[in-house]
């Protein structure tokens, strides 16, 4: 998910999360109406409580460019419309209206800085779930915790939710197009197009120690690729912080969704 600077008025990103992160992701939902939109849409919901934020260093540097030499030999001599993942992706946007060659999924505007360029480098944190992105060719996003009210939904927008971003370099408080897929929470959107844009409240910065991460799929991705994906991030997250905890949860219209799942670095 593309980030926006953090506005002034944000909650303390060194605030202790919202809730137990067991209960906050058995109380994350998504909405029947996606699942109408999209059935084969999973999604892995990861907590991580206890992560040594900071500066890029010497550690997300080596996965970060570790991935992005992968990525490259992945995509090497095809363009990416012709992914089969990204063309659902594309596919999915114009399904409630947006339009992919303006508003591109994650991953896909990862890739295409790829072209051209290394990846801008960011935090540790968000460099790390950034290399496991473009390493597995899927969407994902990162998100603290802390500044959630409540728990995580995935809907179909009605037009009026805020959301709080930036235009022109100013803060701004923007709505959603009726339809479109929005992840919210209590307060409002958090990120806009299913995995497009994140909202400035729950960015990540440097002081932030409790994240959520969403990793997104559709077919045809599999439940394998999805449990790959979220293998690999928990152990790059264990190389920044050994003592972290974390959690996962898989969401999925059919009985594949699972209970919420611990792991703590041993």
């Amino acid at each position: 998910m593309t980030s926006q600077p953090q506005p002034q008025n944000a909650p303390a990103t060194g605030a202790a999360p919202s809730a137990d992160p067991q209960h906050w992701l058995a109380a994350a939902a998504v909405d029947a109406a996606v699942y109408d939109l999209r059935p084969d849409y999973r999604v892995m919901l990861m907590t991580a409580d206890g992560l040594r934020g900071g500066p890029s260093d010497a550690v997300s540097e080596q996965m970060l460019a570790e991935a992005e030499q992968a990525a490259r030999q992945l995509i090497a001599g095809c363009s990416l419309e012709e992914l089969p993942h990204l063309a659902a992706w594309r596919e999915a946007y114009r399904a409630f209206g947006a339009k992919p060659q303006r508003t591109r999924p994650s991953v896909e505007a990862l890739l295409r800085r790829l072209d051209t360029a290394e990846l801008p480098r960011v935090d540790r944190i968000t460099d790390v779930y950034n290399a496991i992105s473009i390493s597995h060719l899927i969407p994902m996003g990162g998100e603290n915790r802390a500044a959630y009210l409540g728990a995580p939904r995935l809907v179909r927008a009605d037009g009026s939710e805020p959301f709080d971003t930036t235009a022109h370099g100013e803060l701004a408080v923007e709505q959603p197009s009726p339809g479109e897929v929005i992840w919210c929470d209590d307060a409002g959107v958090t990120c806009r197009r299913w995995n497009w844009r994140q909202c400035t409240r729950t960015r990540i910065t440097p002081e932030v120690s409790s994240v959520v991460f969403i990793l997104d799929v559709l077919d045809p991705v599999t439940d394998e690729g999805l449990q790959s994906a979220a293998n690999a991030l928990e152990a790059a997250l264990f190389r920044l912080s050994p003592h972290a905890s974390v959690q996962r949860r898989l969401l999925s219209s059919c009985s594949r969704s699972s209970s919420p799942r611990s792991q703590t670095s041993g």
